[in-house]
């Protein structure tokens, strides 16, 4: 059964085809709607007229409702004010959590049927903050001037255990000695055998990059979550032994070509520039880095240091040699 706080669209909510508990009309404050539907009053899904929540065009009054309701519950039907459509508006309401939202009366009942996720929302996200400064402009970055929105650099293994929690935590020692830096891990908890309790973890990425913005870099383990679309980029790891390769091949023989135009990063490798270069032809794919075994315990890592020069982290600078560029009869 479903609950119905309408206002200005009451006529139009009211011909909602829909199992109702409880219908309430008027103009309320959050704490008001919330003490209308206290916990232990059970409902499926709230259909919320937005005109039914007093100053509802500031969009920190959304947040105190956000705080007192379970928003994963709300219908949110919007009026065609522009304050409520405009990019910022909507923006805000997918950081707090609340993904079903429309304007439209027939998608409101889909949308009691069929909530939405984070990915169906995710366009309306506006997740990086443009420098104010004069001398940074959006769309004119370029040469040494760095661009400061933040960066948020998730890492997905693609062969089983490819060591993207290691990596992340060494990556982050290496970073913070230049960038304001944080590392999270969504839907695990394998970072508290690193022992370094400034790792965190998170299973709702996109609120924690959105209460993280004055940070310039957000390192991710993405683990499984399909969360590339949250990243400003996306890192693929792939650990090149044989038996690994062999395992990803005979999963999924497509898997190079679904890697198209990816970042794919080789961790603890044990190949040559040579065996990189023969591993590119026979994957018909393109390596972007190659990172050997490394030792987790040192702060400091120097093949680390070329490979964000190489993400484009300007504070570093680049000194003598380079990457190893660019293995074995596996692709067959």
């Amino acid at each position: 059964m479903n609950v119905i706080v309408s206002n200005k669209n009451k006529e139009v909510l009211a011909n909602l085809d829909i199992d109702l508990i409880k219908s309430i009309d008027g103009e309320f404050t959050p704490e008001e709607i919330a003490a209308q539907f206290p916990p232990n009053f059970y409902f499926n899904k709230m259909v919320l007229d937005i005109t039914a929540v007093k100053g509802y065009e500031k969009i920190n009054i959304i947040q105190e409702l956000s705080l007192l309701m379970d928003m994963s519950k709300v219908v949110l039907f919007l009026n065609d004010s522009t304050i409520v459509n405009s990019p910022t508006y909507l923006s805000q309401l997918v950081s707090m959590g609340i993904y079903n939202f429309t304007k439209s009366i027939d998608a409101v009942k889909f949308l009691i049927d069929n909530p939405n996720t984070y990915k169906d929302v995710a366009s309306y996200h506006q997740l990086n903050n443009v420098s104010s400064s004069p001398d940074i402009k959006s769309g004119d970055i370029s040469g040494d001037v760095e661009d400061t929105r933040l960066r948020v650099i998730g890492f997905k293994n693609v062969t089983a255990g490819a060591g993207s929690s290691t990596l992340v935590y060494m990556l982050k020692k290496q970073l913070e000695k230049q960038y304001a830096t944080m590392a999270v891990e969504v839907n695990k908890n394998d970072f508290i055998y690193l022992n370094d309790r400034s790792l965190q973890s998170t299973t709702d990425l996109a609120s924690f990059v959105n209460n993280n913005q004055k940070v310039e870099v957000i390192l991710v383990d993405l683990n499984d979550f399909d969360g590339e679309e949250i990243c400003t980029d996306v890192i693929y790891l792939i650990e090149p032994g044989l038996i690994k390769l062999n395992k990803l091949i005979r999963k999924d023989n497509m898997i190079f070509d679904k890697l198209k135009a990816k970042k794919i990063v080789l961790n603890r490798s044990i190949l040559n520039s040579k065996d990189v270069s023969d591993f590119e032809s026979e994957s018909n794919s393109k390596i972007f880095f190659n990172i050997p075994n490394l030792d987790d315990k040192k702060d400091y890592q120097k093949v680390l240091e070329d490979f964000l020069i190489e993400l484009d982290f300007k504070r570093f600078k680049p000194t003598t040699g380079g990457k190893a560029k660019n293995i074995f009869n596996i692709f067959k």
